[in-house]
């Protein structure tokens, strides 16, 4: 858990400065253009679609963005049509990586993740060879200073959550798939302020590396998080505490 949960948070602030450049809007727009190419446009009856809205309002993408997208996404209005594609692979030292991606061109997409990964000495995997060491869970972040633990503890697990650690100045929430939208019902009911809840690829065991090659494998996950079709990026490999601070310090 530990290790998942702290690629999670590196994300979260590598997602602020992408913000910056408009890129966090650009992911945030493409996933709510395909939830509602997937499931219809109205949020109320279509969970995927919902939670992409939810997230675009909490990362701050203006209503009108949020409405356009929708229209793309139903055909009511032009746009580029996104499919979802999945990519494996293995970092130097064995680590599995697993890739989503909204593309409008998987041929351009594979070469790009292809050369990403052979650059710094992975490789592209056949696939299934590395989704089944990942499960599909809910989760979602907690906020603010000063939340009791006990309370919280108590308020998502009374919701069906399963597990919960720290990370920083926030809390780190974990649920099965099913329960994730009664979990973040009952957080907004007992007060606790949540963000970025996703459906999302927890390793099921962990990888252990020597801190230089965490490292390693870490800048394998961020050349790849940079590449404009990436959604999420999903690894198995355990990061220690100072391997976190150096990669905030460089």
């Amino acid at each position: 858990m530990s290790g998942h949960s702290k690629w999670s948070t590196i994300k979260r602030k590598k997602a602020k400065v992408d913000q910056a450049r408009g890129r966090l809007f650009s992911r945030l727009t493409r996933e709510i253009i395909a939830a509602a190419r997937e499931g219809g446009g109205d949020p109320s009856a279509n969970a995927r679609l919902r939670m992409a809205v939810d997230n675009a309002r909490m990362n701050n993408l203006p209503g009108e963005n949020i409405e356009r997208a929708i229209r793309r996404g139903t055909g009511d209005l032009p746009g580029v049509d996104y499919e979802s594609v999945w990519y494996e692979g293995y970092a130097p030292g064995g680590v599995a990586i697993l890739v989503e991606t909204l593309t409008d061109n998987r041929n351009r997409t594979v070469s790009e993740i292809r050369h990403i990964f052979a650059k710094r000495g992975g490789s592209l995997a056949e696939t299934g060879s590395v989704s089944w060491q990942f499960e599909a869970k809910g989760t979602l972040f907690v906020e603010g200073e000063g939340v009791d633990e006990d309370a919280l503890m108590m308020t998502v697990l009374e919701a069906g959550g399963e597990d919960l650690a720290r990370e920083g100045e926030a809390w780190y929430v974990v649920t099965p798939v099913e329960a994730l939208e009664q979990v973040k019902s009952a957080l907004e009911q007992a007060g606790f302020p949540y963000r970025d809840a996703q459906v999302a690829r927890v390793p099921k065991n962990l990888i252990s590396l020597p801190p230089d090659h965490q490292m390693q494998t870490l800048r394998v996950l961020e050349a790849i998080e940079e590449q404009d079709d990436v959604q999420n990026v999903y690894t198995n490999l355990d990061i220690d505490d100072e391997v976190a601070a150096r990669l905030d310090e460089a």
